[in-house]
């Protein structure tokens, strides 16, 4: 460990509260110095041990309103699962374990978030939190855990941690967690399983006769030849934790070891391949040109527009070293183009004969978010499509501006089959630096939250004047453009789980499905792939010849009902089930995956019945999503029915006094926040929240409902002047 004693050279640790209790109880340990680290996969990154025998620790602290406060530490590789814990404690009754805001956790712990270990409990001189220990760590030569503080580590023997936490009064829970992976995934096969190892294969664990029922159990998915419910959490019961299971499952997403940064895998790139396909066509139809810029811009140009940089600002990256040399000025990865393109176009454009000019790109971009990141909907990087246009008037741009609203709008609606909203954003919401922001505003269920799904901006004259974008018009004067700027990112992807997905994983529209149809043969012992594979084949070449995007899984090292249960995980909109029985009658059933509808059709009328039901199954999907999302569409007129309406997962209507009344906005977001947080008991938000209770505008939507004359702005009870959409929103 001579690394780690150097470190602890440049820091003086004898002031450190946890120090100096472990030294007066006379407690050997090694205190050192080590690269901050906030989360347990920080330290596993950050900071290697020198033995494999040894283990960091991971730290939660739970609040549950009815069984108080709870501390628990466990490995870093440990699985954790609060509806299991919940049954692990034997906590009776309701149980909602929820982690506790900073807020308590300085309260109660004396640390702050990222900063908590099994020490930290020596500062709960309330005695009112239970410490629950991993039964793994016992095992472990040393634990290192933070002395609340997260650029440091402690490192104790086990039976010396025991010590120190009861010499301060606390008798901890001993709890064995299972360890992430221990068991493989249902539905999931070992990369190294050698061919043919049948015993490899997923199987049914055994009925037992004596155990007693319960509600989890989902007889569907536990008959014979079936894999079991791979989804550990349900749509309506955990939704933060179902997405995370689905995007994982089926294979659309996995982690990376930066954090907010992910891998897109093959299933979720190809529909956003399909974003792509269709929408590069709709562009030239716009005479809009695809073109590539550096992702790199310089400090000058990032801060030449002041509005503009001040709204990126926190999450801009800055590059500032070459290898061991810094550089002589830092630069920015990109977290728009403006301020990069806007050069080229002064370089480009001097006559009226050189406008519009419409130009677009598809790149990556980076935002160092430091709220909780998500998936596809807020990640540090992610792929866009980013337009940009110079016009000669404000009309020609506010025309483009519209025109690139009107694909993004379809493209949810007519592509994913998600119903958008579109409208304005207000004077507070818009994007820094520009004239006006048009957005479509999509609805999820369940969360009852909104999501803007994209935007289309007309920059005025802004960044013209400041990057001197200026041409000679028909008269030879000298005249600055007008501009836009409109962007479309793999959000989508997101939006579309989040409305569509349900308790056994991904539902998708038949239009961006990378396969459309799969068939499944049901082989046999008596009823060899052989006897079928001719068959499957005819099918698959008629489903073809209708550009048909489909496949034959005559894969044989999984069985039918494995196959089943792993393509309606990816959502593929029709399976095709190819049996003995299909072949005499000269049939095959066909099994939708929204609905769950089955039909036997003769193979003859199969491809035309499948090409008929992509198109019934991509409306309905729309139709049951429409009006989910306008059954949580209300009007609100008074205030007191205002976060009523909003604990109901509502977006709201209200009459406003204008979009340039930003300090009633900031009032309604925050009474909404404040009387929210009354109503449940809980304390006040993280900053680093992803989500808040708070209700934001979301949109001044284009379809105005009739306003009476004399109504009354809901908040500040001034004159109406239109109706603002509200609503909680990521």
């Amino acid at each position: 460990m001579s690394d780690m004693k150097s470190a602890t050279e440049a820091i003086d640790f004898t002031s450190n509260p946890i120090v100096q209790k472990l030294d007066a109880l006379s407690i050997p340990h090694n205190t050192y110095a080590h690269a901050l680290s906030m989360a347990a996969d920080d330290l596993v990154a950050n900071v290697p041990l020198p033995s494999e025998n040894e283990s960091h620790t991971k730290n939660l602290f739970f609040k549950d309103k009815k069984h108080g406060f709870f501390l628990v530490t466990t490995c870093t590789d440990a699985e954790m699962n609060t509806k299991e814990l919940g049954k692990m404690l034997k906590l009776e009754g309701k149980v909602n374990l929820r982690l506790a805001d900073e807020t308590l956790l300085i309260g109660k712990l004396g640390c702050k978030k990222g900063c908590v270990g099994p020490l930290s409990i020596m500062n709960n001189s309330d005695k009112d939190i239970t410490l629950v220990l991993d039964d793994a760590l016992m095992s472990k030569e040393k634990i290192h855990s933070h002395p609340l503080r997260n650029d440091a580590s402690t490192a104790l023997v086990p039976s010396d941690l025991l010590k120190f936490i009861k010499e301060v009064g606390f008798e901890p829970t001993m709890l064995t967690f299972p360890k992430k992976g221990a068991a493989p995934l249902p539905g999931k096969v070992p990369a190294s399983r050698p061919s043919g190892d049948k015993s490899s294969k997923p199987q049914i664990a055994p009925k037992d006769k004596n155990a007693p029922k319960t509600k989890d159990i989902n007889k569907k998915q536990t008959k014979k030849g079936e894999t079991q419910l791979a989804l550990k959490w349900k749509k309506e019961e955990n939704f933060a934790m179902w997405y995370t299971d689905v995007i994982v499952l089926s294979e659309m997403i996995s982690y990376y070891d930066i954090s907010g940064c992910y891998i897109l895998r093959p299933w979720s790139y190809q529909i956003w391949e399909m974003i792509q396909d269709w929408f590069r066509p709709e562009l030239r139809k716009l005479d809009v040109e695809n073109s590539y810029f550096p992702m790199f811009v310089s400090k000058d140009r990032l801060e030449k527009e002041k509005d503009h940089v001040e709204g990126f600002a926190p999450e801009v990256a800055w590059v500032t070293k070459s290898g061991d040399d810094d550089l002589a000025a830092p630069i920015a990865v990109r977290p728009t183009s403006e301020t990069i393109m806007y050069p080229a176009f002064a370089d480009w454009i001097r006559s009226h004969r050189d406008l519009p000019l419409k130009l677009n790109q598809w790149s990556n971009v980076v935002r160092w978010e430091f709220k909780d990141p998500t998936p596809f909907l807020r990640t540090r990087e992610f792929l866009w499509q980013e337009g940009h246009t110079a016009h000669a008037s404000f009309d020609d741009a506010n025309v483009m501006v519209r025109k690139a609203l009107e694909l993004y709008r379809r493209v949810y609606e007519e592509l994913l089959a998600v119903p958008v909203i579109p409208g304005y954003k207000t004077e507070k919401e818009k994007f820094a630096g520009g004239h006006s922001t048009t957005t479509v505003e999509a609805y999820i269920p369940v969360s009852g939250r909104a999501i803007q799904g994209a935007t289309s901006h007309h920059l005025g004259q802004n960044f013209g004047k400041m990057f001197d974008i200026n041409y000679q018009d028909e008269k030879g004067e000298t005249q600055t453009v007008w501009q836009t700027s409109w962007g479309l990112t793999t959000r989508t992807i997101g939006v579309m789980i989040m409305v569509h997905g349900d308790d056994t994983g991904l539902v998708l529209p038949p239009k961006v499905a990378p396969q459309q149809v799969v068939i499944v043969p049901i082989v046999s012992k008596k009823c060899p792939l052989e006897n079928l594979s001719s068959y499957c084949e005819e099918i698959l070449k008629s489903l073809e010849e209708k550009n048909i995007r489909c496949k034959l899984d005559d894969r044989v090292s999984y069985n039918p009902g494995w196959k089943y249960a792993h393509w309606e995980q990816k959502g593929v909109p029709i399976r095709i089930e190819v049996g003995p029985r299909d072949l005499e009658k000269k049939e095959a059933r066909m099994v939708v995956r929204f609905g769950g509808e089955k039909i036997d059709v003769s193979v003859d009328n199969l491809a035309d019945a499948v090409e008929k039901k992509l198109v019934e199954v991509q409306k309905g999907m729309f139709d049951k999503a429409t009006k989910f999302r306008d059954d949580h569409l209300v009007k609100v007129t008074e205030w007191k029915d205002f976060v009523p309406e909003l604990e109901k997962h509502n977006l709201i209507m209200t009459p406003w006094c204008g979009p340039e009344h930003q300090d009633w906005e900031e009032w309604v977001k925050n009474k909404s926040r404040e009387e929210s947080l009354q109503n449940s008991g809980e304390g006040p938000e993280e900053e680093t929240a992803a989500t808040s209770v708070a209700a934001k505008t979301l949109c001044i939507p284009f379809n105005q409902p009739e306003l009476a004359e004399g109504t009354m702005c809901i908040a500040s009870g001034l004159p109406a002047t239109c109706w603002v959409m509200w609503g909680r929103s990521y």
